[in-house]
């Protein structure tokens, strides 16, 4: 590792390694290995996995802080359905105690470059929230981890959301977090009986090299990911949107090889 990876990594260690959040109480933010209810080790969570770099690393540190994971995918039609191949490989790699895909077709809905074939993924920035926002979908998803987590008799949820090196989407913001939380604990049988839910985002507040330096830590083999929203049928990627741009530039700024398949000669 270089002198810049070296750096990144003694700033992700100081700023969020094996950081869980519990986003309405502020005192476990960084008590890691902690549960609120004590011992991880015997308790099962619920990891939301697309397939994508910041998943892939969420479901690393549920697993390294010693719950038993269970990953949830979702196949809602979108374009780049080369990820849930990526997250089969994902939770197979990363030993996830059972690896479930929920198919639930937002095409019907539209509304999203990677739910409606019409919209073009845009290739340049754009102001604003991108035309890439699929609308609901985190609530979508979590309402399904949450349906899971009780069935399983778990506190907790991770997702991989991140407010740092992010396109904007305002499903990933922590205050969202923190009211889909309060959510949680009015609307399920397990929270009114005294078992309170938990949404965990362990890398909310870091960078993307931040992301990868942590990712690699715990063994993560990123080559295994597919981050690209318009992916083709092998995973390899575009190179040109939004995802794929935060991607490359994690990786620059990590000072770490980037192991994406690209279509084309990506020149910086």
């Amino acid at each position: 590792m270089n002198k810049r990876s070296t750096r990144y990594a003694q700033k992700a260690g100081r700023q969020g390694a094996g950081r869980i959040y519990s986003l309405t109480d502020p005192k476990m933010e960084g008590k890691i290995g902690k549960h609120p209810n004590g011992n991880a080790a015997l308790n099962k969570a619920v990891v939301l996995l697309s397939g994508g770099l910041d998943s892939a690393t969420t479901l690393a540190i549920a697993r390294s802080e010693g719950y038993t994971c269970y990953a949830l995918s979702l196949d809602y039609g979108q374009r780049h359905g080369a990820e849930l191949d990526a997250a089969q490989r994902v939770a197979a790699a990363l030993q996830a105690h059972e690896h479930r895909t929920i198919k639930l077709d937002l095409t019907a809905f539209g509304g999203s470059a990677l739910t409606d074939a019409r919209i073009a993924v845009p290739t340049s920035p754009s102001a604003g929230i991108p035309i890439t926002y699929v609308p609901a979908r985190n609530t979508i998803m979590l309402s399904l981890a949450l349906a899971w987590a009780e069935a399983l008799g778990s506190s907790d949820i991770f997702i991989g959301a991140n407010a740092v090196d992010y396109s904007g989407y305002p499903d990933c913001r922590p205050e969202y977090l923190e009211a889909f939380e309060k959510m949680a604990n009015l609307a399920t049988k397990s929270a009114i009986e005294g078992r309170a839910m938990h949404i965990r985002a362990p890398i909310v507040h870091l960078t993307k090299a931040e992301i990868i330096l942590r990712g690699i830590e715990l063994g993560v083999d990123y080559s295994l990911t597919v981050s690209c929203y318009q992916a083709d049928a092998n995973g390899s990627a575009c190179g040109l949107c939004d995802s794929c741009r935060l991607r490359r530039q994690g990786f620059s700024s990590a000072g770490v090889a980037d192991p994406t398949r690209y279509r084309l000669e990506i020149r910086e």
